[in-house]
């Protein structure tokens, strides 16, 4: 019996990773398999037309975009966004949908965990300082529960109706960083598992540091009214 749960696949010429990591995507054990092309021209849309996946149009570009049009665009329960980049591991994809149908209301893949590995621990770039900053500010102003140890990894999975339920408005990358913020405010029952970060495959990463990093104070300021500094 399949999952009630939809797999998306959120791709902007991805055809690297695809290549590399198909063969390891539980395709079969999903409901639904769809994937969300930000305008790819690299043979990205063509691998996944081959292989029978439904490619969803955005209307504007946007990662934050792709979500929402994802859920909107679904009908089961659950929602697993994954993006075939090299640096996301596929055998996670079954445990975060493992964690929402067990009780969890989000389940995230934690790249500081306990156990887990990020492709920046033996490198001196700030990525990963500025990322643990970023959560520990969230954590800090908005979190009633257990401590979040990666609030901006976009390989996360949630149900369809209350991630549409938020409400959410970024466009771009920082989607990730407005729905922890929310569903901590929300008291939602936040999980991670400790994942292996891999190198990308093929390309350079979208998430430009600076104007990324802007994007996620600019999402931090707007959730401010609702902050809760904690004794």
């Amino acid at each position: 019996m399949k999952r009630d749960s939809t797999l998306v696949l959120l791709v902007l010429n991805e055809i690297d990773g695809l290549r590399q990591v198909w063969d390891e995507l539980p395709l079969s054990e999903f409901a639904r398999v769809l994937a969300v092309d930000g305008g790819s021209t690299d043979g990205t849309r063509e691998f996944l037309t081959e292989r029978d996946i439904l490619i969803l149009e955005q209307p504007i570009a946007g990662r934050g975009v792709a979500f929402r049009v994802a859920a909107e665009a679904s009908d089961t329960e659950r929602m697993v966004y994954y993006s075939p980049d090299g640096n996301e591991d596929p055998a996670d994809i079954v445990r975060l949908d493992d964690l929402i149908a067990g009780g969890a209301d989000l389940a995230i893949a934690s790249r500081f965990a306990d156990g887990a590995v990020n492709e920046e621990t033996d490198s001196l770039r700030p990525r990963a300082r500025v990322n643990q900053t970023l959560t520990w500010v969230a954590n800090r102003l908005f979190n009633h529960g257990p401590y979040v140890t990666d609030t901006i990894n976009g390989f996360r999975a949630m149900r369809r109706r209350a991630f549409l339920d938020l409400q959410t408005t970024v466009k771009r990358f920082p989607i990730e960083y407005q729905i922890s913020i929310r569903a901590m405010r929300r008291r939602w029952k936040i999980t991670e598992v400790a994942t292996i970060e891999g190198q990308r495959a093929g390309g350079e990463s979208k998430a430009l540091s600076w104007p990324v990093g802007k994007d996620h104070l600019k999402v931090l300021l707007s959730e401010l009214p609702g902050a809760r500094i904690l004794n």
